[in-house]
């Protein structure tokens, strides 16, 4: 399924804000449940019931996002129509709802998608997919990668528009008009840090928090002290994907468009597990792949997730899951109308 961007999306931009601000998402019958994670803090779980013995599929959303981001409302409605099972677990504050330990959440969380999945996986009684999308994304193939063989309760993952640099996708974040993107982070994330800090004062620097300009300034007072790392340069760099790709073992599609303002395309890993495929289209934006005449449709990208999953647990091949150390293993697209 190659993708074919419409002549009416010229770049990379309108490419990624327009399918997430303008195209109308489906209605999905969503079902909640709160868990009790761990460490004795909570963690909400959207879930759309579908027919027994069909495949289940767990997505984990981008930062700031959650079940009612467009591509997550995109794929459980996909999921939905064809009777299957899903879930949209919510990362640490993601929910509505302000978390009660002094954690957020991060691109290199292993350790919750590894809770998450292990407690889905018994009520699938059919086949079981993961996908991830950007900061998820990330999350699940650094799970994959640290857990190798481990990870063989997952039939096929799928990662899409995954900050597989974090330090080069932090680093486009912080200039020229990929700024808008930053500030738009930034402007969600300062209330919740605040609230944060009524529940635990001295958690982190207030004031340093607060006059953070870009995601290398905030992590560095926020996400990486509360996470166990050093500073945002450790951060940025232990939890980045690209160093676990060569060490998955589940069929996982790679899934990044060149032109995507988070990361240049010049920075996508050109290599993988004979395990993991490529998949590096020149056009689609970040989490974008809209599709169709205007005003435009959403369904591109769940068709392509749950075709790669069909496929890679029906029947594996080279085809299918690439070539090990093989260069340059993505598609690249013209854009078309």
């Amino acid at each position: 399924m190659n993708y074919i961007s419409p002549l009416w999306l010229p770049n990379g931009h309108l490419q990624t804000i327009y399918p997430a601000m303008c195209i109308s998402k489906p209605k999905v019958a969503f079902r909640r449940e709160r868990w009790t994670a761990p460490d004795g803090d909570f963690v909400d779980v959207d879930l759309v019931d579908g027919q027994p013995g069909l495949p289940f599929v767990v997505l984990f959303h981008g930062l700031e996002g959650s079940s009612n981001s467009h591509y997550a409302r995109a794929l459980m409605a996909e999921v939905a129509a064809r009777g299957w099972s899903g879930a949209v677990p919510h990362f640490r504050g993601c929910s509505g709802e302000a978390n009660l330990a002094p954690r957020f959440y991060h691109s290199g969380d292993a350790q919750e998608v590894d809770w998450v999945l292990r407690k889905l996986h018994p009520r699938a009684t059919g086949k079981f997919y993961a996908a991830g999308v950007s900061l998820g994304g990330n999350a699940l193939l650094c799970w994959l990668g640290q857990s190798q063989h481990a990870a063989d309760i997952v039939d096929a993952a799928g990662a899409v528009s995954a900050p597989l640099d974090l330090a080069q996708g932090g680093k486009a974040l912080s200039s020229g008009a990929n700024r808008l993107y930053t500030r738009m982070f930034l402007n969600t994330l300062k209330p919740k840090c605040l609230a944060k800090l009524e529940q635990f004062p001295g958690l982190f620097a207030r004031e340093t928090m607060l006059a953070a300009r870009n995601l290398h300034d905030f992590d560095n007072v926020v996400t990486a002290p509360l996470h166990g790392y050093r500073d945002a340069d450790d951060y940025w760099d232990r939890a980045s994907a690209k160093h676990v790709l060569h060490d998955i073992t589940v069929p996982t599609l790679v899934l990044n468009a060149r032109n995507d303002p988070f990361l240049p395309g010049r920075y996508l890993p050109e290599s993988a597990s004979s395990r993991v495929q490529l998949d590096y289209p020149r056009h689609g934006g970040h989490v974008g792949f809209a599709a169709g005449k205007l005003p435009g449709r959403l369904d591109w990208l769940p068709q392509r997730l749950i075709h790669f999953f069909e496929e890679a647990s029906g029947a594996p091949s080279a085809k299918q899951s690439g070539h090990a150390d093989a260069k340059h293993p993505h598609t690249e697209h013209s854009l078309h109308g």
